[in-house]
């Protein structure tokens, strides 16, 4: 008989084959990493170019309207402790980064010091997710989780800013907590148990809205109280072969909501990457209204991870993998960024994206991370659209 437990254990031991499929593709993809074609950025390129190359496991980013992009690095973990992450085993380190791309092309490393779970070679990370800039050279850095709340006691003060949102000043080394998402998530617990892994930060007025991919639900900070806006039910997905289920048999899969962003309507748009077995057009692109629960508001996309909407009001998406994670095997996930139609006909922007998935938008151009997976060969390239 296949149990809920087993199918867990089946999951992870999908994504530690990513992993390690990550792992070789580090050391070769760097500066190969992107489309055929494509080079590094210069006055007057054109088509796609590369503005940042040398990241850790690089997530979510964000570009202000100065032309700055700045990029939530994972990091590769470090020495310890370890702890039982959800793909493996998980070393504890300070090297979570954010690194900031200038207009001109200038690329550094504005924070540093950040915790970061990652296995013993660097893949698999977890730690900064996302970033917003704020003004005035401060910062907001989502710092992911990816373990039940109690996973952080027992560890060093460092995994204390696991599965919060930080409040940074570039380059001076200072960062403060702004709040808590896992301690609400322990708290709170909307939907199963208690696990937690804040994966996308926006500014809301005074306050900011996070999904947590963990908890599968929306959240909303303000003056330091967390609060759930939303959350995010299980869809049925077919059982795949190996787990010797009679054909046909429907096990749940869970949401993982990974992306939020404020639509040209005000509501929120929330992507999903969809859990094991991650099934290829399952994932969804939600519409929420404070107070109402989540609608559907287009569908037939594969392991969303990203979201953005340009000046025209359309909506764009990274699909880390576009065959599904579970059909990753021995390579590296290879994605693409998609105009999004709410009828489900996608136009495909770009493919054949090594592991993307960061998505941000301005002037006309798509900041797009990839090799997300890659210790020290994550990339950020730039698309005209």
């Amino acid at each position: 008989m296949t149990t809920t437990s087993s199918i867990g254990r089946y999951r992870r031991r999908v994504l530690v084959t990513w992993a390690a499929s990550a792992a070789l593709a580090a050391g070769t993809v760097g500066a190969t990493a992107g489309p055929a074609g494509a080079h590094d950025d210069h006055h007057g390129a054109k088509g796609p170019t590369r503005v940042a190359s040398g990241l850790d496991n690089p997530r979510q980013l964000t570009v202000t309207g100065r032309g700055d992009v700045y990029v939530a690095e994972a990091g590769r973990g470090g020495a310890g402790p370890c702890i039982a992450g959800p793909e493996g085993q998980a070393c504890l380190g300070t090297s979570g980064a954010v690194t900031k791309i200038g207009k001109r092309g200038h690329q550094t490393r504005v924070v540093t010091g950040l915790p970061s779970l990652a296995a013993p070679d660097g893949t698999s990370a977890i730690g900064p997710s996302d970033v917003v800039a704020l003004g005035g050279r401060r910062l907001a850095v989502l710092v992911g989780l990816g373990a039940p709340p109690a996973a952080r006691d027992g560890l060093p003060d460092s995994a204390a800013r696991l599965g919060t949102l930080q409040l940074a000043r570039e380059g001076s080394g200072w960062t403060t907590t702004l709040a808590d998402l896992a301690a609400h998530e322990a708290t709170a617990n909307p939907i199963h148990d208690p696990d937690s892994n804040p994966s996308s930060v926006e500014r809301s007025g005074s306050g900011f809205v996070v999904t947590d991919a963990g908890g599968n639900d929306l959240l909303t900070v303000k003056h330091g109280k967390v609060t759930t806006t939303a959350v995010f039910q299980d869809q049925l997905a077919e059982a795949p072969p190996f787990l010797g289920l009679p054909p046909g048999t429907m096990i749940p899969s869970q949401a993982v909501p990974t992306a939020v962003v404020r639509g040209p309507d005000g509501a929120w748009y929330v992507s999903q990457l969809t859990g094991f077995p991650f099934p290829v057009g399952h994932a969804n692109i939600y519409r929420v209204v404070k107070g109402q629960a989540p609608t559907v508001w287009a569908t037939g996309l594969t392991n969303v991870t990203s979201l953005a909407f340009d000046r025209h009001g359309r909506l764009y998406a990274v699909q880390l993998a576009d065959t599904g994670l579970l059909a990753v095997g021995d390579a590296l996930p290879s994605g693409s960024l998609l105009q999004v139609s709410r009828t489900g006909a996608h136009k495909v922007v770009a493919d054949d994206l090594p592991a993307p998935y960061g998505l941000a938008i301005r002037d006309g151009s798509a900041y797009v991370s990839t090799c997300s997976v890659c210790p020290g060969g994550g990339e950020v390239w730039r698309y005209r659209l």
